[in-house]
């Protein structure tokens, strides 16, 4: 197994990649938590659903939805709000 040798260079070099990285990964989440209102994509993308199971949420009336011209939006609170009304606690089904 062939051997390398790390300088204080290489490591320095490899603090700032790490430290850039952490910032622009606290970047992308402070921005997630800071949304108030989510498209269609993005609630299909969080909760794992299709189009069509999105659709049918909708139409039966568990999620509220905006609509403004053609685009759809979905109040991030309500989809939480949802998210435990709807929670299953396993313990009281048995």
């Amino acid at each position: 197994m062939p051997t390398s040798i790390i300088t204080t260079d290489d490591l320095h070099e490899f603090k700032l990649e790490l430290i850039d990285d952490i910032k622009r990964l606290l970047t992308e989440q402070s921005k997630r938590q800071l949304k108030t209102y989510l498209k269609s994509t993005e609630v299909m993308s969080l909760l794992k659903i299709s189009s069509g199971t999105l659709q049918n949420l909708r139409l039966n009336g568990t999620i509220p939805y905006t609509r403004i011209g053609g685009i759809i939006y979905y109040s991030a609170e309500e989809i939480q709000a949802v998210m435990i009304e709807n929670k299953v606690d396993i313990d009281k089904n048995m």
